[in-house]
């Protein structure tokens, strides 16, 4: 079957990528010139593990090609994905559509036979329902459906999360549509994954359920953390203690400076209108999103505090170590490290900062933060070093070489990796959340 995937970033290029690997013939289309001519040279536009090797071997098996024309892309496709971006619309918050719509007008505009249309980005209830009109208005002239089938894709695991998925969500009106998907996703239904047929309209509000469920779970255990702190309990052994409970489950409880990416906050953010527009008020993701908005100065705080408070920490230095919203990608959008920086930065604290991969990302939204080559140099001289993001490169420091380098032997862990009573017994200062 040919596919055609409209938008190559992450979503849209992993997926691409991935349908390839299953056998189909698959073809990512982007109005970028520069990021094509660059997936033309085997250059990844986003870091993921395991994506060029994938894309590779697929372009030398000519099943994954690469272009900017629309039309002779969608050519002869019998699914046409939509996989492009619906960043928070400045000023009210909600999904900007207007890259979905000008594709659903320019598909219908240029088909030239029979074929599904998929809406892979994350859209609010009642987009494909918009897309479908656009497209009738646009004088399509052969037969399609237009079909929901959002992505769940974990940043740093997306192939694995692709190809060994929990379920495949598809929002279908017809038979056409059921029955197209059905031999897109053939190869995954032999594999015994799960493939959930909804409406059209249920499909897309699963997405955001799905992203405010788990955000609601973060925030709720980073609240529990804080408490533990007060209270002088363990937010790690309240996290096992509630998740080996499978009412509950063990994922997304791991306290931590709250979250961010490319998915939660603006999810989170575009049902809350969603709701809004539909007077159903979501009390508890309102919650959520402000729970999660005020934590991450708050650990810009934290680290004052370990300088000693905001007044003396003015002329101080501390070293933030990982700054992509969660390793294993060059994700910045949201960090909370952009928070604690701004937080430090204010109040006269002069940051340094490592990351594997972000920091080029990173530069233009901290441009008063000094950019260091590995973790130490970062962390040469200064009064508190920061463990902001979980890389595996952070979980093993030389913690002696770090008091050597350090002008004060101060641990604050934002992310638990170490345990308190080793890091003390090494002489340090230690911080970290939920625990004392």
């Amino acid at each position: 079957m040919k596919i055609a995937m409209v938008g190559s970033g992450y979503v849209g290029l992993v997926s691409g990528a991935c349908f390839a690997d299953f056998g189909h013939d698959v073809v990512c289309i982007d109005k970028d010139q520069s990021k094509i001519d660059r997936l033309h040279d085997g250059i990844m536009p986003i870091y993921e593990p395991g994506l060029d090797a994938l894309v590779e071997s697929n372009v030398k098996a000519g099943r994954l090609s690469f272009t900017t024309s629309l039309a002779e892309g969608i050519k002869g496709a019998s699914a046409i994905f939509i996989a492009v971006g619906t960043p928070s619309r400045r000023g009210d918050g909600h999904a900007d559509l207007s890259f979905v719509y000008a594709v659903a007008k320019e598909v219908g505009e240029s088909l030239s036979n029979d074929a599904v249309i998929v809406t892979k980005s994350t859209v609010p209830v009642g987009t494909g329902d918009e897309v479908e009109r656009i497209i009738k208005d646009s004088g399509a002239a052969h037969r399609f459906a237009v079909v929901s089938n959002p992505e769940f894709l974990r940043e740093g695991a997306a192939i694995g999360d692709f190809k060994r998925p929990d379920r495949i969500v598809i929002g279908a009106e017809d038979d056409f549509g059921r029955d197209v998907m059905s031999e897109v996703y053939r190869p995954l239904f032999l594999n015994e994954s799960p493939i959930l047929f909804t409406s059209r309209r249920t499909s897309e509000l699963i997405k955001y359920a799905a992203n405010a469920f788990l955000a609601t779970k973060i925030t709720f255990i980073n609240e529990m953390a804080d408490l533990c702190e007060k209270v002088g309990a363990n937010v790690q052994d309240v996290s096992r203690g509630i998740g080996m409970d499978n009412r509950i489950g063990s994922k997304f409880l791991h306290a931590g400076p709250g979250y961010g990416g490319s998915c939660f906050p603006k999810d989170t953010l575009a049902l809350l209108k969603t709701a809004e527009d539909y007077d159903s008020p979501t009390r508890i993701v309102e919650a959520v999103v402000a729970v999660n908005d005020s934590r991450k100065r708050a650990m810009g705080r934290k680290v004052l505090e370990a300088l000693g408070g905001a007044d003396a920490a003015r002329g101080k230095k501390a070293a933030l170590l990982g700054l992509t919203f969660k390793p294993n990608t060059d994700d910045m959008r949201d960090s909370p490290a952009i928070a604690v920086a701004q937080t430090l930065t204010d109040a006269g604290v002069e940051v340094a900062a490592y990351d594997p991969e972000g920091m080029e990302q990173a530069q233009p939204l901290m441009p008063e933060v000094t950019m260091c080559d590995d973790p130490y140099a970062a962390i040469e001289g200064a009064d508190a070093t920061v463990i902001v993001t979980e890389w595996d490169a952070f979980r093993a420091l030389d913690l002696e070489r770090v008091k050597t380098l350090a002008n004060a032997p101060v641990l604050v862990d934002l992310r638990n990796i170490y345990t308190p009573d080793d890091v003390r017994a090494r002489g340090f200062t230690y911080e970290s959340i939920g625990r004392v």
